[in-house]
């Protein structure tokens, strides 16, 4: 994969891209890829009761988003956080691919994009936009967002500090949660240790 320059890029994102670009691997990331990157920092959190996937109630969709911001609160509580989004297309699409993307998130404006070109085939190669907005964190700023992450309307969504150090990754059925050193990780597992999966691999 690699990252593709922005015509017009936003100058409040310049310093996000830094970061990005200082990090190992350098340039952006998918998501789904933070697990693997930063393995030894990473803990996985499950959003309903005996790793129950969707929520079927009101009282159900309640608990996740608790969840969520419990986890999201002990990660930026206090302090700012960049909220990104994602879209994808073909390398020669425009940008504004996703109308639901927009809906949820109005306030991210294009930061980067990430091709991937990968597969051999050229027919098979993706271009990714990433959105982003920084903001004040408060508990509940996201549940609509959240809330369609939960239901697998929305993916390639998370939220991170300024510095990049602590990343929070929702997706149907739980979180990827990345803190900046493997001890806070293991303080904030220990924490909500029933959220965890059973599985040996915390998946």
């Amino acid at each position: 994969m690699s990252g593709a320059p922005l015509p017009d890029p936003d100058p409040a994102h310049e310093r996000l891209t830094r970061l990005w670009q200082a990090h190992r691997p350098p340039g952006p990331l998918l998501p789904h890829e933070l697990k693997k990157v930063h393995a030894n920092r990473w803990v996985r959190f499950h959003s309903l009761p005996e790793s129950k996937r969707y929520a079927e109630d009101e009282a159900e969709y309640a608990i996740l988003l608790d969840r969520y911001n419990t986890v999201l609160d002990a990660l930026f509580a206090g302090g700012e956080a960049y909220v990104v989004t994602t879209d994808w297309g073909g390398l020669s699409e425009p940008t504004d691919l996703s109308a639901r993307r927009a809906a949820l998130h109005p306030e991210g404006t294009l930061w980067t994009t990430l091709d991937d070109t990968d597969d051999p085939d050229p027919a098979f190669h993706t271009r990714w936009y990433f959105y982003a907005d920084r903001r004040p964190w408060e508990r509940g700023c996201l549940d609509p967002l959240l809330r369609a992450v939960a239901d697998d309307t929305l993916s390639g969504v998370f939220v991170t500090d300024p510095d990049l150090t602590r990343i929070h990754h929702p997706y149907d059925g739980g979180a990827d949660v990345v803190l900046p050193t493997p001890e806070e990780r293991d303080r904030l597992r220990a924490q909500h240790s029933a959220w965890l999966s059973a599985l040996p691999s915390g998946y």
